[in-house]
């Protein structure tokens, strides 16, 4: 008689099982949409059955949360890591915008879009978005606070040029749904104009900079380049 082979399932511990859970989560959010996000659809996903998830998250709205925190956290921890070793916050910032523009970005674009639009509606989603927007204007300003003391940049408020960066961001960010393939390039490179604007730096240098560190690894220095500044020289001396 034909032996019937079962598939042996993993068991799995609860902080294993609740972040695989959240993980998927967020990868159906960004694919997707947080509209997406079921218990049936993440059941589906991992190949589980939704009272699987709902024991873990008995309310979907907390789990539309975890799903964009954790979407949104994966985002500033690659734009600008807390642990820095190599490379100086000029660098560091140009890397910053190789990442943050382009067709590359737009998936995240558009999931701020939709938690933005959603947390109208949920409570819960609304203070995730106030935490990962303060966690956001945290990481940059204090990027830019180490490239003011190194004397890298130069502005009078850290906070508000921060702020401004990232006013402009989010508004390129939100036509991430719609052709933008005849925005001209200076439209394109708005946020990063404003950044050498307010920061002290010569027009071009960020675009210069992010065009050679685009593709590196994280953390990787520039290339030599007489006209960029060496790692705690002004980046514009008078």
């Amino acid at each position: 008689m034909p032996s019937s082979v079962q598939r042996k399932r993993i068991r799995k511990s609860p902080a294993d099982r609740r972040a695989e859970i959240v993980d998927a989560a967020a990868t159906v959010a960004l694919t997707e949409g947080l509209e997406c996000i079921t218990l049936r659809r993440i059941g589906e996903e991992l190949d589980v059955r939704p009272g699987l998830i709902s024991h873990y998250f008995p309310a979907v709205e907390d789990l539309v949360g975890e799903a964009f925190g954790t979407a949104a956290s994966a985002e500033i921890d690659r734009l600008v890591p807390t642990d820095r070793p190599d490379g100086t916050p000029l660098q560091h910032l140009a890397r910053f915008f190789a990442h943050a523009t382009g067709e590359a970005y737009d998936d995240i674009s558009r999931l701020w879009i939709n938690a933005r639009h959603l947390s109208r509606y949920r409570p819960v989603l609304r203070d995730r978005v106030g935490a990962q927007e303060e966690a956001w204007r945290g990481r940059l300003e204090g990027l830019i606070r180490e490239g003011v003391a190194r004397g890298e940049f130069r502005t009078d408020d850290p906070y508000v040029t921060t702020i401004q960066i990232l006013v402009v961001i989010d508004g390129l960010g939100a036509h991430a749904n719609t052709d933008t393939s005849n925005r001209p390039p200076a439209v394109m490179r708005m946020a990063v104009a404003v950044a050498e604007r307010e920061l002290g730096l010569p027009s071009g240098m960020l675009t210069r900079l992010a065009g050679e560190l685009g593709t590196g690894p994280v953390g990787a220095p520039a290339a030599a380049d007489e006209d960029l500044p060496a790692a705690g020289q002004p980046a514009n001396p008078t």
